[in-house]
């Protein structure tokens, strides 16, 4: 065993350990191991267990079949029009970050949390997996959500037993998810018994021999299902698939199946691991970047600082989005605020202008404008012999081409731009760009991993970086942007339903133990399950699958048939309330606060978008209470639950997270020396493959791959909604009311939609819709939305998340991936049939 705090105390947690040599360098390219650390996707389409069908909710009307609201309350809250913005960030960014760290846990605690976020000797940010910088790190390593996020775990009120006896779950579920949020940090552990509709307190070893009672009395280790949230540090996610896969389940499904599960499905089989091949270097090192289905400026705003570097450099941007983001317009670095230099010029200037190339692509069109921009470049080739693409790159290192290049020079123009909205001289602009560049860089997100075809649409991404040889050099490759800090670690850890064989034997032959064989259920399979009766017991580890998920009364009526719901969390959120018979909400540290145990001043880890693996220790004392660490809750249930059945040092993992990195490190490639290389400034780099064109499928080559361009026709009265966030949200969890980029304040059930689309409706600005969902001849309806007129195609809308959940089928699923199509809902739109007085009321006050 290597040395740790286990044989030597005094290294748990210390600061001096941290001055080891050899930091990451991400613009280098060393061998980075011998292996790629693993990466689990699926790679062929989804066979799922569960085949019944089961029937749409009635999503109208639960609000009135059920006292506690699985839907964000109805009633509106005042909404404010504005102009788009144009500019992403700059000093109004400052203002609000200091507004809401100082507001949540007050100037002292929240100046101190904001210093210590994202440096090498602090805490990862709980928002999102952005990598930090491996060399200079500013005072000042945050974007506004991710201030906005730590203020948040930073909170100085409590919503302790007090709180849960002053409000019933009903009450609760009437306060808007902002306001829930914003009631405190959760202190103690309550339980929810059969007919209560209050939480109540309980003692730790009552809450854990409760849930040991429940799991234990299963007629099978598969009524029990085991969601994790992409927040958890690598520690507690490697006990969590242990202690359920010692339980003898794989039901392990987690946030990824909803967000990027489509990404390593294609990255997978076509490049050998299922994450992206760049480094944060590479982007300031790019001469085009593509950014396809995602907003920066939202939701990943440190990146736009590395697209600023790449530009200042002489890279070119190409965007492709539905809607013209200020964060893929320009922006203001509200770091220049902080260089006497710069300061006046970011203050007074127009920003640094971003995208070059704007294709507002229709809703789902992604693939057909990828196929032309390659085609356009087939042509280029054909006038330019050897120029244009990489023969010699697709010679020696990929197969498939001939089928692919064929593919791609058989689809026609006609079809290329009805089904994408652009026209072929636009594609040919940004083709042109493109045409004679190797350093080459695409970045997608949720909008197209949550397409019908986000599968094939990334394998087109890949095809276009292949046929350039645009990968596994500096400057070039493969980026797909994470949500959640430790998303990616969390897969790596062995969250996954279905984990290979390789990584089961590992685990028995360090714990001693043989892990189930029976794949598990992913996020839909586990949500179809429990409604189906099929499970008793639902663990969740953080997240809010009510919010996160598709259709959301659905999983309502899912978790209401549970034995036993299990909540651990920081704040309360909408998906607490909504319970199974028993319930428990049990309060852990959030990634701001200390964690002191046995051994001393303990640390996490999370693994970011690229690759880097880094510390993450807190520097605030917790609220006063009667919290756990994940890692503690872990243990302790699986004490109770495993009994003399397990031969696991539960008890030593709590004591000293170490022990459990030095499981980590004989079970998962990549992580040898594990305790040592976190100690390291800034952390380490896991192998990745792809990385230095070492292609780690069966064959070893990188594979071109023939997809499908499916086109899909729907009636002359609908539209295609798809969901996004709004500015003052991270994930599920809402701030404010507001979206200043987009130009919304005060309010967030609102319907973006083209003004043609809103005057063939008879429809004005701020009029009241109900809007429906349609899915293999079932409806779905939410009342009581706000049409907003917007720059957005024709037969486009867009609506927020979790407001416009309830209308995503739980069956309609992207191919392959069984990821929810959040950005491919088919609805229509009809004036409000809520009465009349009530509609009156609301625009009155609307208008006030």
């Amino acid at each position: 065993m290597e040395d740790s705090p286990k044989t030597d105390p005094s290294k748990a947690g210390k600061a001096h350990e941290q001055k080891a040599e050899n930091a990451p360098k991400s613009g280098e390219r060393p061998d980075q191991g011998k292996a790629p650390a693993p990466d689990h996707y699926r790679t062929e389409p989804q066979d799922t267990h569960i085949h019944a069908h089961i029937p749409a909710p009635d999503v109208a009307n639960a609000k009135y079949e059920h006292p506690v609201l699985a839907q964000p309350p109805e009633a509106l809250t005042g909404l404010r029009l504005e102009g788009r913005e144009k500019v992403a960030a700059g000093v109004t960014a400052v203002i609000k970050s200091m507004q809401f760290s100082w507001t949540e846990g007050g100037v002292g605690r929240g100046t101190k949390a904001l210093l210590g976020l994202n440096q090498k000797d602090g805490f990862d940010c709980s928002s999102c997996a952005w990598p930090d910088p491996d060399e200079h790190r500013s005072v000042a390593e945050f974007c506004e959500n991710g201030a906005k996020a730590t203020a948040s775990d930073a909170d100085d009120k409590a919503a302790g037993p007090e709180f849960f006896a002053k409000y019933s779950l009903a009450e609760l579920s009437r306060m808007t998810d902002r306001d829930q949020n914003n009631a405190g940090r959760l202190t103690h552990p309550m339980v929810k018994r059969p007919g209560d509709n209050h939480y109540s307190p309980i003692t730790w070893p009552d809450a854990f021999d409760l849930i040991a009672k429940e799991l234990n009395a299963c007629a099978s280790p598969n009524e029990a299902v085991f969601y994790t949230s992409g927040k958890v540090p690598n520690e507690p996610a490697f006990l969590f698939q242990l202690f359920a896969r010692e339980f003898g389940t794989n039901n392990l499904p987690d946030c990824s199946n909803m967000c990027h599960e489509s990404s390593g499905s294609a990255l997978s089989p076509t490049l050998g691991l299922g994450k992206g091949s760049v480094t944060l270097n590479d982007l300031h090192e790019a001469e085009v970047i593509l950014i396809i289905g995602q907003n920066p400026g939202t939701n990943h705003p440190r990146m736009l600082t590395a697209l600023q570097k790449a530009k200042r450099n002489g890279a070119k941007i190409i965007a492709v989005n539905p809607l013209i983001e200020a964060g893929l317009v320009a922006f203001k670095n509200p770091q220049d605020f902080m260089n006497p230099l710069k300061a006046l010029g970011a203050l007074m200037g127009d920003g640094t202008p971003l995208t070059d190339v704007f294709l507002q692509v229709k809703v789902d069109g992604d693939m057909a404008l990828l196929r032309g921009i390659m085609k356009h470049l087939f042509e280029a080739e054909d006038m330019n012999p050897g120029q244009v693409v990489d023969k010699k790159f697709i010679d020696e290192f990929t197969v498939g081409f001939a089928d692919f290049e064929q593919n791609i020079r058989n689809t026609s123009w006609e079809e290329i731009e009805e089904i994408s909205g652009i026209s072929r001289g636009q594609l040919l602009e940004a083709a042109n760009l493109i045409a004679h560049k190797q350093k080459i860089i695409t970045c997608w997100a949720m909008g197209v991993t949550q397409q019908r075809q986000g599968v094939q649409t990334i394998q087109e991404i890949v095809n276009l970086q292949l046929m350039k040889g645009a990968i596994g050099k500096p400057g070039a490759g493969t980026c797909p942007v994470r949500g959640h800090s430790n998303v990616q670690g969390d897969r790596t850890m062995g969250i996954w339903e279905r984990m290979p064989k390789t990584f089961m034997d590992a685990l028995q032959k360090e714990f001693n133990f043989t892990p189930p064989t029976k794949d598990g259920f992913d996020v839909v399979e586990a949500i179809k399950a429990m409604h189906l009766g099929m499970t008793r017991v639902y663990f969740g580890l953080g997240g809010n699958l009510l919010a996160a998920g598709p259709d959301t009364e659905l999983i309502a009526e899912a978790m209401r048939k549970q034995k036993l719901t299990v909540f651990v969390g920081t704040k309360l959120n909408r998906g607490h309330l909504t319970t199974g018979e028993t319930s428990l909400l049990l309060p852990t540290f959030a990634h701001v606060d200390i964690d002191m145990q046995k051994s001393g001043h303990q640390m996490t880890s999370c693994e970011n978008s690229m690759g880097v693996v880094s510390q993450n220790k807190g520097i605030l004392v917790p609220l006063a209470g009667d919290q756990l660490s994940e890692v503690a809750i872990i243990c302790g249930t699986a004490i109770a639950t495993l009994g003399d059945k397990t031969r696991t040092d539960w008890v030593a993992m709590t004591e000293n997270y170490d022990v459990i990195r030095d499981h980590i490190s004989r079970v998962i490639p990549g992580f040898e020396d594990f305790n040592t290389k976190l100690r390291r400034p800034g952390g380490f780099y896991l192998p990745n493959g792809p990385r230095e064109r070492k292609f780690t499928t069966p064959d070893g080559k990188a594979h071109f791959t023939k997809t499908e361009l499916e086109k899909y026709e729907v009636a002359p009265d609908q539209l295609i909604l798809m969901t996004v966030r709004s500015h003052d949200q991270f994930n599920t969890t809402i701030y404010e009311y507001n979206d200043r980029y987009r130009g919304i304040h005060g309010e967030r059930r609102v319907l973006f939609m083209n003004p043609a689309d809103m005057a063939s409706r008879g429809l004005k600005a701020k009029d009241l819709i109900d809007i429906t969902s349609h899915y293999k001849g079932e409806e779905r309806r939410v009342e009581k939305f706000v049409a907003v007129p917007y720059d957005i195609p024709k037969g486009n809308v867009c609506a927020y998340f979790p407001e416009a959940n309830p209308l995503v089928p739980i069956g309609s699923v992207a191919k392959v991936s069984n990821t929810p199509t959040s950005k491919y809902v088919v609805v229509t739109v009809v004036p409000t049939a809520a009465n009349n007085d009530l509609r009156i009321k609301e625009r009155e006050k609307m208008m006030a």
